[in-house]
């Protein structure tokens, strides 16, 4: 019959642990951690049966063909589609809306084509912030900004602001996961005349199943991943089925990103999601870091959602500025310009500020 041995590591610092006869410990001669045999080997088979669970558990695939739904003939007659000359954006509108500039770089000439190509949203967030919300948001957004050129906070500064609907993707599921943290507390005190630093080591194993729903993935290619989750969160609870009506009067972007091309971004956030809420549950320490995880998600289901945002256009010295504010909430996100005389002005201010208490502090240290 074939042996087999198991070759424990430091969790501190993944170096092989070696038993010290006598003492009924386990040691490691590189950093010198000493521990519990009983106690390393519970910790070991605890963390394999864990592992061992996890990998039995099978990772679904997102069910996306059941995210959207077909127009009717009459639907689609009540849409049409415009198209950006410039960089290629395609707009959708009620057929009493036109689409006279391109919201994403301000291009005056938007090409008419056919309405199709798009699927049916499965809901819609209606908006409740309007132009005039989006304008004053906009303003609250630039005040205390010290750096900002004054120029750039004048209203007259804003060339375009355009309400439209965004293409979300709505990924929902349930999770199984498991993760090994490493934690350490840290205990200083003064010892003698020198000042000694104490650091345990822990392990921690944590497991558990949880659902999330809802958890966004824009569909366009021309929105800012990075703003759109900036803008987040949506308030689920007030989304709708969709209806034609809410596009009345409003924009709405054709999606470029389909629900299976948005499934890593959708993995990713789940996958970070689930760790967070096992990383919650390790209280206590001063630093805690994952070493080990696994995320399997089952039953997971699509939706296709348009989610409200005002986007707001600017331009500062001939360089365009957008910034996006949800349409529900009210929340902002852009890139400011700064003023680089005011950055020089500040730098020399707090300059002549820090010099004469630098002198006179090291002048009185040297008189001791």
């Amino acid at each position: 019959m074939a042996s087999s041995s198991v070759a424990y590591k430091c969790p501190n610092c993944s170096a092989p642990l070696d038993f010290k006869p006598g003492t009924q410990k386990i040691t490691c001669e590189y950093c010198g951690t000493e521990l519990d045999a009983a106690a390393i080997e519970d910790l070991f088979k605890a963390k394999e049966a864990m592992a061992a669970e996890a990998a039995e558990k099978q990772d679904e695939k997102w069910d996306t063909a059941v995210a959207g739904g077909e127009w009717t003939a009459e639907e689609a007659e009540s849409f049409k589609s415009y198209t950006c000359e410039s960089c290629g954006a395609e707009i959708v509108a009620d057929g009493n809306t036109m689409a006279t500039e391109c919201c994403y770089c301000g291009h005056a000439v938007m090409l008419p084509s056919r309405f199709e190509g798009m699927l049916k949203p499965d809901y819609i967030i209606p908006f409740k912030k309007t132009k005039e919300d989006a304008k004053a948001a906009l303003k609250a957004f630039c005040e205390d900004k010290w750096l900002l050129p004054s120029l750039f906070k004048s209203q007259n500064r804003i060339e375009a602001i355009q309400a439209i609907y965004v293409p979300f993707w709505l990924f929902d599921s349930e999770v199984n996961a498991y993760a090994h943290f490493r934690a350490e507390k840290v205990h200083i005190y003064e010892s003698s005349d020198e000042e000694v630093t104490e650091t345990s080591h822990y392990e921690c194993l944590r497991s558990g199943s949880m659902a999330f729903a809802r958890i966004p993935v824009d569909g366009s290619q021309k929105m800012d991943d990075t703003y759109m989750e900036s803008i987040e969160p949506f308030d689920y609870s007030e989304m709708v089925p969709f209806s034609n009506a809410y596009m009345t009067g409003f924009l709405a972007d054709k999606y470029d990103v389909d629900a299976e091309a948005s499934v890593p971004r959708a993995d990713k956030r789940v996958q970070q999601s689930a760790l967070d809420v096992l990383r919650d549950t390790v209280e206590g320490y001063d630093s805690v870091s994952c070493t080990e995880s696994d995320v399997k998600k089952q039953a997971g289901a699509v939706a296709y959602c348009m989610a409200p945002v005002w986007i707001v256009t600017t331009r500062y010295q001939d360089k365009p500025y957008t910034f996006m504010m949800n349409g529900q909430s009210g929340k902002v996100v852009g890139s400011l310009p700064y003023d680089m005389k005011k950055a020089v002005a500040y730098g020399l201010l707090a300059f002549a500020i820090i010099l004469p208490i630098v002198y006179f502090a090291a002048k009185w240290l040297l008189a001791d």
